[in-house]
C-alpha cells in the first residue's frame, strides 16, 4: 500500500514504523525536521517537511496514488483538516485521524471520518484498523465501524457460512449482503447463508477488527 503519515511525533513514528516494516511505501510529512529524528534507523519510508493540509506537500507525498492517509499531528483542528482535504480532494481510499478531545467525536461522525481517540496504545490501534480495514471502511459509530467488503472464507471450512455463525464468532451484526453474481441481495436473518465473494455490510467493533479481517477480501 502507499501510505501517507503526517505528524512524526510519538505516535506518528511508531506508526511510520510499523507500516515500513510491511511491504508499504511510506511518506512521513511534518513541519519540523528534527522529528524526523524519531523514525531511528529502522525506518524505510521517505521523509518530507510541510504543512499536512496544503495541497501541493500532498501532492509531493504521493496523495494522488495514496491507499491510506493518516492524520496524527498533536493539533486536532490540522488533523480535521489533513482528513477532510485528502478524502474531499483527493480521494483517498482511507482516511484515519487522532482524536485528543473526546467532546469532538460528534463531528467526526457527522462528517463520517474513521478516528482513534485516545492516549495510550494509539499507534498499534491505528495500525490495526488499517491493516484490517483495507480501504473497506464506510463510517465510524463510536466504538463500531460500518464496513463494506468481499466476503472471504479461505479460513472458514467450505464457501458458506450461517449468519448466525459469523455473528456469534466474531461479535458484529451483518446489515445487508448481495450474491457474488449481483443477481439477489437482502437484509439477512441469522439463518441466511452467505457465499465466498458476497458483498457484505456489516458493523464491526473497531477493537475486534484484526481479529474479523480474515473475512475480508
Amino acid at each position: 500500500m502507499n501510505i501517507i503519515v503526517v505528524g512524526c511525533g510519538r505516535v506518528g513514528s511508531q506508526l511510520a514504523i510499523l507500516f515500513s516494516q510491511g511491504d508499504n511505501s511510506v511518506v512521513v510529512v511534518d513541519t519540523d525536521a528534527t522529528k524526523f529524528n524519531n523514525l531511528g534507523v529502522s525506518f524505510e519510508g521517505s521523509t518530507l517537511v510541510g504543512v499536512g493540509f496544503d495541497e501541493d506537500i500532498l501532492i509531493e507525498a504521493g496523495v494522488t496514488s495514496a491507499d491510506v492517509l493518516c492524520a496524527v499531528t498533536d493539533q486536532d483542528n490540522s488533523n480535521l483538516m489533513i482528513a477532510e482535504v485528502g478524502r474531499k480532494l483527493f480521494d483517498v481510499p482511507y482516511v484515519l485521524a487522532r482524536l485528543y478531545n473526546p467532546d469532538r467525536t460528534n463531528a467526526y461522525l457527522q462528517l463520517g471520518l474513521d478516528y482513534v481517540c485516545g492516549t495510550s496504545l494509539v499507534a498499534e490501534e491505528m495500525y490495526s484498523k488499517v491493516m484490517a480495514a483495507r480501504g473497506k471502511f464506510i463510517e465510524a459509530l463510536g466504538n463500531y465501524d460500518i464496513m463494506r467488503f468481499a466476503l472471504d472464507l479461505t479460513a472458514h471450512q467450505g464457501n458458506s457460512i450461517l449468519v448466525a455463525e459469523l455473528e456469534k464468532d466474531h461479535e458484529i451484526r451483518v446489515v445487508a449482503f448481495e450474491r457474488k453474481s449481483g443477481q439477489y441481495s437482502s437484509i439477512p436473518t441469522r439463518d441466511s447463508i452467505l457465499y465466498e465473494g458476497d458483498t457484505v455490510i456489516a458493523c464491526v467493533r473497531n477493537d475486534l477488527l484484526e481479529g474479523f479481517s480474515v473475512y475480508i477480501s
